[in-house]
Parts: C-alpha cells; sequence; structure tokens
C-alpha cells in the first residue's frame, strides 16, 4: 500500500549501515543500495551522507523519516480497520498508545467498563509520539483511533482540536537519571531543586505547567527553568543524558529506564482523562459514560 523504499529507508536509517540494514530485511547490501538510491532518484533529495563510519541522515532524511514512520504505521492503521470495517462490528473502541499515552494508565478501569458495557471490544493502536503525529491523531480522534489516555487542560484541547474527560488529577512529579543526585530520594522539596535545570513545556501550553513556571520565578529563582517544545522521548532522553530535572506525571514511571519519577512536595497538578473527538460516535460515548463511572 506504500513505497516498500521508505521501508529499506527506515531501516537502512535504524541500522546506522547498508549492510545491517541488509541482514535484517534478508536482501544484498547491493539490493539495499540500489533502493535507496532509487528512493533518492524519485524523490529529488539527498537523504544519507554516506561515511567511512556509516550513515547519517541528511536534513531532509531526517524529515522524510518522522513522516515515513507516521506514513507506513498509517498504512498498516488502515488495514486493520478495513478488516474491522469487513467483520461489521461496531463494537470496537481504538485506544491510542504510545510511551507518554500508555494505554495501561486504563487498564484498572477495564472491568469496571465491561461490567457496564459487556459488548464493547477495545483494540490498542501503538503510535510514535511525535509533534506531527499528535497535531495529526488528535485533530482527527474518531477516524483512525477513538480516544487516548493523556494530560490535557482546555489551552491544550483548543489548539488539538479535540475533546477531553478528566478521569483524575494526576500531581506534578519530577524525573532525573538514576545517576543524579536527587535519584537517592524517595520524595522531593522545591527546594532540593535549587541550583538544577528543570524541564518544562514552553509557555501557553497548560495552564497548568504556567502556573508552576510563575510560582518558581516569582519565589525560588534559584531553579533555572528551561523550555522544550513538546513532550517525546527524545526530551526523556534529553533529561537523562544532560542530568536535567524533567516535570513528570506518575504514569511516566516506566517511560524511561534510566530515570526515577519521584513525587515532590508541592500542591501542582494537571488533569489526566481521555481524549476523544468533539463529536463522538455513539459507541464511543458509551464507551466515556461506562469510564466516567468506573473512575468516581
Amino acid at each position: 500500500m506504500y513505497n516498500l523504499q521508505l521501508e529499506t529507508f527506515l531501516r537502512a536509517a535504524d541500522a546506522g549501515s547498508f549492510n545491517k540494514a541488509a541482514e535484517e530485511t534478508y536482501i544484498t547490501p547491493t539490493a539495499v543500495i540500489k533502493q535507496i538510491n532509487l528512493l533518492e532518484n524519485s524523490l529529488g533529495i539527498k537523504l544519507f551522507e554516506r561515511t567511512h563510519r556509516g550513515l547519517k541522515l541528511t536534513k531532509a532524511g531526517r524529515s522524510l523519516y518522522q513522516d515515513a514512520k507516521y506514513i507506513i504505521q498509517y498504512c498498516k492503521d488502515s488495514v486493520t480497520r478495513a478488516k474491522n470495517a469487513m467483520q461489521e462490528d461496531t463494537n470496537i473502541i481504538r485506544i491510542g498508545s504510545s510511551p507518554m499515552t500508555p494505554a495501561q494508565l486504563l487498564m484498572q478501569l477495564w472491568p469496571k467498563i465491561q461490567a457496564r458495557c459487556p459488548d464493547l471490544k477495545f483494540q490498542i493502536i501503538s503510535f510514535e509520539n511525535t509533534p506531527e503525529n499528535a497535531r495529526e491523531i488528535l485533530a482527527n480522534l474518531g477516524k483512525n483511533i477513538d480516544v487516548i489516555g493523556g494530560i490535557f487542560d482546555e489551552t491544550m484541547l483548543g489548539l488539538r482540536r479535540c475533546a477531553g474527560l478528566e478521569l483524575s488529577r494526576e500531581p506534578f512529579y519530577c524525573a532525573v537519571s538514576i545517576h543524579h543526585r536527587l535519584a537517592a530520594k524517595d520524595r522531593l522539596t522545591i527546594e532540593d531543586l535549587y541550583g538544577e535545570n528543570l524541564l518544562l513545556m514552553k509557555r501557553d501550553w497548560s495552564r497548568y505547567v504556567d502556573d508552576l513556571r510563575d510560582d518558581i520565578w516569582q519565589n525560588h529563582s534559584q531553579i533555572h527553568i528551561v523550555d522544550f517544545e513538546f513532550y517525546s522521548m527524545d526530551v526523556f532522553n534529553r533529561c537523562e543524558n544532560g542530568n536535567d530535572v524533567l516535570l513528570a506525571i506518575p504514569g511516566w514511571a516506566n517511560v524511561h529506564p534510566l530515570l526515577k519519577v519521584i513525587p515532590v512536595e508541592w500542591e501542582y497538578g494537571i488533569p489526566y482523562g481521555l481524549l476523544h473527538a468533539p463529536g463522538p460516535s455513539e459507541t464511543v460515548k458509551r464507551f466515556l459514560e461506562a469510564a466516567q463511572e468506573a473512575a468516581r
């Protein structure tokens, strides 16, 4: 359904060499190189810098890498949707899942939801949490994915053109590398963060984050706030590699194996719940009502 050369391109980018990509795809290195050359020629762009140390993505290659992952996943999901349509089953709830929006956080609700709606079936659809995917998926909930569990507020819902059902209020924790000096603690005070770089989502993304930001600026200037654009695996890696502190929630404790998520003695938190289309289907409405009841 999609250009198979894109799959080879992703393999080569992940492997860092044509030889390793060939081993993983069970074809010859020459065949891999030929596919990459054909892809570059058809697109009119250079995707790789070829060096004696291996492959390095060009700026254009990095851009295509992100989009190609989404395209391939979208095509795979379309096959699943077609199979579901063939079965004429209208009682399937498609739940999006990524490292930052894990479906496991909702699992404790499933028994209560199914007791209320025993005919509902659930399908987990994984996706990569990139800015491009978030923008596309959240603006089109109900088409490929029905609901996603995650943090939100009114500002974010407006920006992403979706709706949200609050199920809980999650406290803000801090994530640090397991090698960080604060990792020895099981609970933090705000004074423990003095002298640290604290990674916060940029202003105007969430008023809950901005309330914390304003408190720190006004009363705890010893904490250095560092803005970032989007919660993705890159920012978790940045936290671990840069020895910084990252604002997090308890449910992200297993996102990165080298980070420890620690509670903080402050009163700040953010709504957590189900993101869904502003006009959900009748099946999704029933699911949302059951989830709301189960969360009480």
